[in-house]
């Protein structure tokens, strides 16, 4: 057996969190059979005590990610809690984090991402974004793999005694619970989702499903006014499900359009955070990205019909290179396990 500990947001409200851990514990258990698993949450890398550092340097190996822990929320790192880990340590999936609007990260911050990184006996990040802030601040190219979102392979689940209709269907995600910045943009988000949501509904007679990814974007469903729009607040995995069924999905939150990828469903991605330009440069498809400066123009109207009347194109890609990141996985894998043949 393989005893891991397993450092990661700890977030329990937002569904992209969760999903992430879903889908690196499925990974290593795939991986490697056997494996016991201890959770603990980022701010590990912050304090730490005495018996936190003693129960991670009982494991075998010591796994940091996926999803943004490359953020300043949870910088810097503490050093001394860096050096006394004995363990291997594998960064895996992370992303660096800076949204529309936010501050740049202080020297310190910086520093302590790459002590952890020359730290770690393997780096797999998920976008090129967040390789090149590494080696933009001192890391080698060679020691870092772009492997994806580990979200993109989370399993999918069948809900029960939930029932979709057969007209086309139109799924809706914003970023309301984490991002300071929306109050700023919010008219024009509000503005062009309603509006791309009405044609739907005119054009198609489109069923509209809200796709929650945190509670506390209840606060600003309201403000859409799109009739008999359903919302969809199912276990990540099974959320999942109903992401495969919808015919396009506009969304904001990162996990939302990673998500949606994985599910094979075109989406049309809002721009808040670099990540959301990087992810969609990842799968090889930036037109699916909408600006926030761009909203007011019709874009996020005119972009969905583009996605929508060239879906099939999109399934096909998605299904492509879905295919070509899982080879990323496996060599990153087959990296792994020579790390721990070595044990």
């Amino acid at each position: 057996m393989i005893k891991i500990a397993h450092i990661h947001v700890w977030d329990q409200l937002n569904k992209g969190d969760v999903g992430i851990v879903l889908a690196v514990q499925d990974i290593l258990r795939n991986a490697f059979g056997n494996v016991e698993i201890v959770d603990l949450p980022v701010e590990t890398l912050k304090k730490a005590n005495k018996d936190i550092i003693e129960l991670i340097n009982s494991q075998d190996i010591l796994v940091i990610g996926g999803g943004g822990i490359f953020y300043r929320y949870f910088l810097p790192f503490d050093k001394k809690v860096i050096d006394s880990i004995k363990i291997p340590i594998i960064i895996f999936g992370v992303g660096y984090i800076r949204e529309v609007g936010s501050r740049k990260l202080y020297p310190e911050e910086k520093e302590s991402i790459v002590y952890l990184c020359r730290k770690a006996s393997l780096i797999g990040v998920r976008d090129y974004y967040t390789k090149n802030f590494l080696t933009a601040n001192g890391l080698k190219k060679e020691t870092v793999d772009v492997i994806g979102d580990p979200a993109v392979f989370l399993r999918e689940d069948e809900p029960e005694n939930f029932k979709m209709g057969e007209a086309l269907k139109i799924g809706l995600n914003l970023n309301y619970s984490g991002w300071l910045g929306f109050g700023r943009w919010q008219e024009e988000i509000i503005f062009s989702y309603r509006r791309t949501a009405e044609w739907f509904i005119e054009n198609y007679n489109a069923e509209i499903y809200y796709l929650l990814h945190h509670p506390g974007e209840k606060n600003i469903l309201h403000e859409l006014r799109i009739p008999k729009m359903k919302i969809v607040d199912l276990p990540i995995c099974e959320q999942k499900y109903v992401y495969r069924r919808l015919d396009l999905i506009i969304g904001m939150m990162l996990h939302s359009c990673v998500i949606a990828f994985g599910a094979e469903t075109p989406a049309v991605n809002i721009a808040y955070d670099i990540r959301n330009k990087s992810f969609a440069k990842f799968i090889n498809s930036p037109e699916l990205v909408v600006s926030l400066n761009k909203l007011k123009d019709d874009a996020l109207l005119e972009r969905a019909l583009s996605v929508f009347k060239n879906r099939d194109f999109y399934i096909k890609k998605f299904q492509n290179r879905k295919k070509k990141i899982e080879k990323k996985y496996q060599k990153f894998i087959e990296k792994k396990k020579e790390l721990i043949n070595q044990l």
